[in-house]
Parts: structure tokens; C-alpha cells; sequence
């Protein structure tokens, strides 16, 4: 019984693994640019280097090159304390 357990384990892993290679060898070239449009100007090598990410997150990319979704802004107590100090100086 354990064995089998752990070879339906790998197996899954193995089958998330490769969905994400599949999935990275898509998005790299043409989505990627759609999500971030800085990564446009960038080397090629940036995308080897994202790589193990996107293999990784892939669903998270999925979902956000399907639906579209912005980028997402980050929110926290450096940036309110940025904010706050821009509305001061415009004063």
C-alpha cells in the first residue's frame, strides 16, 4: 500500500512538472510579455532565468495570462510611507 501511495505521489509531481514545462515553453516566448511589458526589452537570458518559476507557478501564470489580469501592485509600509511623503512635498 505505501508504494503505491508514493507512486501515485511522483507520478502527480512528475505530471505537474511536465504541464509546467509544456506551459513555460508557450508563455516564455510570447505570454510573458503580456504580463510584465518591461521583460520586452530584456535579454533572452532573463527567460532562462525565470524559468524554473514559471515551470513551478505555472497555474498562477495560467490564470493570469487567461483572464488577463493586471499586474499586481504591491502594498506595503515602504511604499505608504513613500506615498505619504510625495502628498507632503506637493503641499
Amino acid at each position: 500500500m505505501p508504494l503505491e501511495i508514493a507512486q501515485f505521489v511522483v507520478g502527480a509531481f512528475e505530471a505537474y512538472a511536465l504541464t509546467g514545462v509544456g506551459f513555460a515553453l508557450l508563455f516564455l516566448p510570447r505570454g510573458v510579455t503580456r504580463l510584465d511589458p518591461r521583460v520586452a526589452g530584456a535579454p533572452k537570458t532573463l527567460r532562462l532565468l525565470i524559468l524554473p518559476g514559471v515551470v513551478a507557478l505555472w497555474p498562477l501564470f495560467a490564470w493570469r495570462w487567461i483572464t488577463g489580469a493586471p499586474e499586481p501592485i504591491e502594498d506595503n509600509p515602504h511604499r505608504a510611507t513613500a506615498r505619504e511623503s510625495r502628498g507632503a512635498l506637493a503641499r
